[in-house]
């Protein structure tokens, strides 16, 4: 079973505020991760005092998700692009194009805890496999309803559901399989790494995209993207995974399991905090993007060619954020890195409200995907080395309800935007986003006081 991150030979008396406190009770069969890969093993004890920026990639599987990581972005920011587009182009409104957003984000709070009992219960390789030839076919069908001139914006909000589902079941399955494919002194490196690829397609996706919408047109974008979840497919058929080991295969119903995953949860605090502080950014600052098309368009002068450019200048800055992640594996304060993140986040997005102009607001749209990106990063990290490989699914299935949240904060901002304008709507996000930062630093010393691994 994983252990929690320090102190955890502390004393038993010690008071329920930090990693100390004491989960509910442990699994019948509780044991040490499974590795797939004999290099896995064979290389566990890694020389943590030099920079090994690539250091997971030398793990087969791990190289084969994120292979796969790379190919299933660049759909999905081909994707985020275009249907902001549209939506805009269709309704001329900031709330639609939230809307659009949101439906997406729906199943992953009714299903994203069903994904994770899934992920603890059944066959890790095959569930993966079946959700990624679903997202294909959807999102070859939505690419024929745009190129025959049909679309509408009911059907953004239909296909953003449909393929929302295959997110909720998916989305918890893969981050549940990265810690059995690296050993565990790697996992801020394999954390980070897989956030790098994610963004590497951010920065070049969205300029794509904008390009395309321009001279081919949105229909041809999606058609590319059914071809990057056929490549996903590809990858997730050669890996070889560890037989699972979880309890909730074995015993109780979906409902015990679900049960059971949320005792776990708000049994041990640093958890509980956590879930909560993943709140702040996901419904506050993260909506941002669907107000990005009217702030291009009204704020900036822009067309589709500057807005691709816009949704692309984040990548760059989560690129460079998670490289440095990567390069310095057990960095020490990982709460306090966390805790700065988010409230560098919120000054981030008051310095884009107050940008003259596009090549100002540019570089702060690095500086936005930094923050975001070192938070997203560094929480990922935390939650993956402070749960046990039982649980593993469950937890987060949990911790995708956050996710399934963002329609409340795209509709948030879409309508105090279209209500006062992009720049107030940014700045109201930011100051919330700093101020929450700072009361989490003061009162939730489980997350704070995080050292290294």
């Amino acid at each position: 079973m994983a252990r929690a991150l320090d102190s955890t030979d502390a004393d038993p008396s010690a008071p329920e505020d930090g990693l100390q406190d004491e989960p509910p009770p442990a699994p019948r069969h509780p044991t040490r991760l499974p590795v797939a890969d004999e290099t896995v093993a064979a290389t566990a004890r890694v020389d943590s005092g030099g920079i090994s920026t690539f250091r997971s990639l030398r793990h087969r599987n791990y190289r084969l998700l994120w292979i796969g990581t790379l190919f299933s972005s660049s759909g999905l920011w081909l994707q985020q692009v275009t249907i902001n587009h549209l939506a805009f182009a269709l309704s001329g409104s900031s709330f639609v194009v939230g809307l659009a957003n949101g439906a997406r984000s729906v199943p992953l709070l009714a299903l994203g805890p069903v994904g994770g009992v899934m992920a603890d219960r059944y066959d890790k390789k095959r569930l993966m496999l079946s959700t990624q030839v679903a997202q294909m076919v959807t999102t070859f069908i939505f690419a024929i309803i745009i190129i025959g001139g049909w679309v509408q914006i009911w059907h953004l909000v239909v296909f953003g559901l449909v393929s929302g589902v295959a997110w909720a079941l998916n989305m918890p399955v893969r981050q549940s399989v990265v810690p059995t494919v690296v050993p565990r002194e790697d996992m801020m490196n394999a954390m980070a790494l897989n956030s790098a690829g994610f963004n590497i397609t951010r920065i070049v996706g969205p300029a794509a995209a904008g390009i395309m919408i321009a001279t081919v047109g949105a229909g041809e974008n999606f058609l590319i993207q059914s071809v990057a979840y056929l490549c996903v497919a590809i990858t997730v058929a050669q890996l070889a995974l560890p037989a699972s080991r979880s309890v909730a295969r074995a015993t109780g119903s979906v409902r015990a399991n679900l049960g059971e995953g949320a005792r776990y949860v708000w049994g041990h605090a640093t958890l509980r905090t956590q879930m909560t502080l993943a709140f702040v950014p996901v419904v506050i600052a993260l909506p941002y993007i669907s107000i990005l098309p009217q702030f291009n368009e009204v704020n900036m002068g822009g067309d589709a060619t500057t807005f691709g450019l816009m949704m692309a200048a984040p990548g760059i800055g989560a690129v460079a954020a998670t490289l440095v992640l990567a390069s310095m594996a057990n960095l020490e304060r990982k709460g306090v890195l966390l805790m700065a993140a988010i409230f560098c986040l919120g000054l981030t997005l008051i310095g884009l409200a107050l940008s003259p102009n596009l090549w100002v607001a540019l570089p702060v749209l690095v500086l936005v995907g930094a923050t975001q990106m070192a938070y997203m990063t560094t929480n990922q990290t935390i939650l993956q080395l402070s749960i046990p490989d039982e649980y593993r699914g469950r937890v987060m299935g949990i911790w995708m309800l956050n996710q399934g949240l963002l329609p409340l904060g795209s509709l948030f901002s879409g309508t105090m935007a279209d209500v006062f304008d992009a720049p107030t709507a940014l700045i109201v996000m930011g100051s919330l986003v700093s101020v929450m930062a700072v009361i989490f630093f003061f009162r939730a010393s489980t997350i704070r006081d995080i050292a290294a691994a």
